[in-house]
């Protein structure tokens, strides 16, 4: 790909770099970052911002996956920050109402919002800052309001019939019952008086680390709590017409706190890569990494029929291992040692047929059908890093509007995250009360050379770590900069159960962006693929930091991809 043709530039900086799927967000991370405060500061900010920013795509009810370097502690970790099922949920009760399948909206798929937790917790343990500090953009932001764009204003005219059901919801997306016009100014007061009510309850204590804790009290045991258990005891319709209320509690709320683990990591040349443990799809990743380790892609053309063959046989082998063996490993077994070792790699590496197209088995959950294909949830992400060498990668997600009623007087909606458990008992990612359900959402993290190098990640769905791949493989096996890797067309398959209801998968099927050649997408029609062409610039919103630690350089980038579709994707240096 020749640099002359990229979209955007680089965007460069010695004392910080921000990137985001939203220009005010970036902005916030910046700000902080000029202010003095850190990465896990700035990162804070983007955080809370795009929960007031983007709805559609996930919500102060929602959840955040992380992965974190410290320059303070030299170490890279895991951040769980993930809600876990309601002690009341489990199989017997879905099962003795006809459900075959948790459904993906309403109140039944809820599980404890992580969010905030999650973001307090990184700041008490690596921040320099308060939450009033973090949190005054996005109460500017909620309060004040931001320009109505495309994507917003399009999930709520998609959704306009059932926020008249949700009459909490049409209140905040409804003016008089219209829908804002494009560029009008969209305020959520209910929203901006939580976030104040948390950074007022900070204010109690005279310490930052106090008030902190403080701030998490408020939401997890105190005004907030009781508010969202309440709201959930009470039947609400889901898109289906069915009217049930939820699993989730006061004593849920009261009793979470995100888990601060290690991550899972393999080599690849001279870099070694990070993901979150099996509690999401991150092995994914890793897992085609040894698979693609004993060949020599730069003997491939890029885009070439060989080469997108290659990857979507690959998947679909680590994906059919996803389905089997991924769970959250506190409750589930999971042969993680076996799954990234090379032995395995190998046995699957083998098993590709470079001339035919295979029908890897596909262990589908059980369904009686659903009325509507329910929209997969989509996520934002964002990436810092600062002066010191900090490093935060942050896939976050949930709560979106669309998918649960906002819960009176609060302004957001609940996860719907319990949609991905299964509710056969002998597979892993059953549902159990106060598990984690095994997400998508995928964070990553990069040494070079064993010094940390860039982070990365895009929102996606199931698509995540088959988008984040090609991002990285044209990276560093095919030597772009990271702005042409980003907007090279990229590909992904589709032959996997859905991890969103009603979990439905789509075998032999590959969507291909319209860049790539035609005589490509017949060659690989001639090995067996089912073929789906979408359009140019359509395939993931990937964002990426990185440290050029020879130049003493920040550099970031962001995707011009689904531009029309979604708010704009920024990267800023400082």
């Amino acid at each position: 790909m020749d640099s002359q043709f990229i979209t955007r530039p680089i965007i460069a900086g010695i004392h910080g770099v921000a990137t985001s799927s939203h220009y005010l967000a970036t902005l916030a991370g910046i700000n902080i970052l000029q202010k003095g405060g850190n990465a896990f500061d700035a990162a804070a900010a983007i955080g809370l911002s795009l929960a007031v920013l983007e709805p559609h795509m996930n919500g102060l009810g929602g959840e955040v996956p992380i992965l974190l370097y410290s320059s303070r502690d030299d170490e890279v970790v895991a951040v769980s920050g993930q809600g876990t099922a309601p002690s009341r949920a489990n199989v017997d009760w879905f099962t003795s109402h006809g459900f075959s399948l948790i459904p993906g909206s309403g109140l039944l798929p809820g599980v404890v919002p992580s969010m905030v937790s999650t973001l307090i917790e990184v700041l008490k343990r690596y921040g320099t800052m308060t939450f009033s500090d973090v949190a005054f953009f996005s109460i500017e932001l909620a309060q004040e309001g931001f320009p109505m764009y495309y994507a917003l204003k399009h999930y709520i005219e998609e959704y306009k019939w059932l926020l008249n059901y949700w009459k909490t919801s049409e209140k905040v997306f409804l003016i008089d019952g219209r829908i804002p016009e494009e560029g009008e100014i969209f305020a959520q007061p209910q929203l901006a008086k939580t976030l104040k009510l948390i950074a007022e309850a900070e204010k109690r204590k005279s310490n930052r680390e106090d008030g902190l804790e403080e701030a998490r009290k408020v939401f997890y045991e105190g005004e907030i709590a009781k508010k969202i258990d309440e709201f959930v005891s009470k039947p609400v319709r889901d898109e289906e017409g069915n009217e049930f209320a939820g699993f989730l509690s006061y004593d849920d709320l009261a009793n979470y706190t995100p888990k601060f683990e290690k991550p899972l990591k393999v080599n690849f040349n001279d870099y070694t890569v990070f993901k979150c443990s099996t509690w999401t799809q991150g092995a994914v990743f890793l897992q085609m990494l040894n698979i693609l380790s004993d060949f020599d892609l730069r003997n491939y053309k890029l885009n070439s029929s060989d080469y997108i063959h290659l990857l979507v046989e690959a998947f679909k082998l680590v994906f059919y291992d996803r389905e089997k063996y991924y769970g959250d490993p506190e409750f589930d077994e999971v042969p993680i040692n076996w799954l990234l070792s090379e032995g395995h790699a190998k046995e699957l590496r083998n098993s590709i047929d470079m001339e035919k197209a295979s029908n890897v088995p596909i262990i589908e959950p059980s369904s009686k059908g659903s009325i509507f294909a329910s929209k997969q949830g989509d996520t934002t992400h964002f990436d810092v890093i600062d002066r010191w060498g900090n490093m935060v990668s942050a896939t976050q997600s949930g709560g979106w509007f669309w998918s649960s009623p906002i819960v009176s007087d609060l302004g957001f909606s609940l996860s719907t995250r319990g949609q991905m458990f299964y509710l056969d008992k002998k597979r892993n990612n059953c549902l159990q009360p106060r598990k984690r359900p095994r997400t998508t959402l995928t964070p990553t993290l990069v040494f070079k050379d064993d010094k940390p190098y860039m982070v990365f990640g895009t929102p996606g769905g199931d698509m995540q770590d088959q988008w984040n791949l090609q991002f990285f493989l044209n990276h560093v096996v095919f030597g772009m900069n990271i702005q042409e890797a980003i907007e090279s067309p990229s590909f992904h398959t589709l032959h996997y159960p859905s991890s969103f209801y009603p979990r439905k998968a789509e075998r032999m099927k590959v969507v291909i962006e319209g860049r790539i050649e035609r005589k490509v997408v017949e060659e690989l029609k001639g090995k067996g693929h089912i073929i789906e062409m979408t359009g140019d610039w359509r395939n993931g919103r990937v964002t990426c930091a990185l440290r050029d630690i020879k130049r003493g350089v920040l550099m970031a980038s962001a995707s011009p991809k689904y531009d029309k579709g979604g708010p704009l994707a920024y990267a800023m240096g400082w």
